[in-house]
């Protein structure tokens, strides 16, 4: 990018939170020599989509666990609107299921909340010059842990909408597609996660971090 100063929106639904990352990104010589300047926060995945498309920053802090959008669906929104900003998870989060399903996404940063924050600034340089980052925890995880099948966007949705108690025809209705086309994606979900019925695959989706039970359907 050609500017000649960073500037980040911070996406996370605790404001403590927002105030701490604001502080250390704006503070100079703790990130960057003159600081990083935070152009917006935002305390729901809506809101951190209308900043992305209203600043296109250089970098997004984003957590995963947010009402109304979760952050997958900000990453979605962050590589159609804004593909050069780098976005950098910081996250609650340790199923497998959804670490894995963020590295595969392709973000460029993966920090745990429960860590202390010092490998996140050191590695935040690198990261907005272009190198990528998984924290030391998450690595390790998802070395010692089996393979965890990746959803695809169609078959997420299908899935917390089959959380969420709707039938085949009010999920065809709500994804404007078939009601076949969602039998195969309850079909295909199944096989991939190994499971033999409806409370198999929930049990399964909530134990490994594949839908968020907080989120809004």
């Amino acid at each position: 990018m050609s500017q000649s100063r960073f500037h980040a929106v911070i996406a996370d639904d605790h404001a403590i939170v927002r105030a701490g990352l604001r502080s250390a990104l704006e503070t100079p010589g703790t990130v960057e020599p003159d600081g990083i300047e935070v152009v917006a926060e935002a305390s729901d995945g809506l809101q951190a989509i209308a900043a992305l498309r209203q600043h296109r920053p250089t970098l997004l802090i984003l957590d995963v666990q947010m009402p109304h959008a979760g952050g997958l669906e900000v990453l979605v929104e962050a590589r159609r609107w804004s593909p050069e900003t780098k976005v950098v998870v910081l996250t609650g989060v340790s199923a497998i299921g959804k670490i894995g399903e963020l590295v595969a996404s392709g973000v460029d940063g993966l920090f745990s909340k429960s860590e202390d924050h010092d490998e996140l600034i050191r590695k935040l340089p690198n990261i907005l010059r272009g190198h990528r980052h998984i924290a030391t925890r998450f690595e390790t995880l998802l070395e010692d842990a089996p393979d965890v099948p990746i959803l695809s966007d169609r078959e997420r949705q299908t899935l917390n909408l089959i959380v969420s108690g709707r039938s085949n025809k009010e999920i065809a209705d709500t994804l404007g597609i078939s009601a076949k086309t969602v039998d195969r994606h309850r079909t295909n979900l199944m096989k991939k996660l190994d499971v033999h019925s409806v409370a198999q695959l929930i049990a399964y989706a909530l134990r490994e971090g594949l839908i968020d039970p907080s989120v809004e359907l």
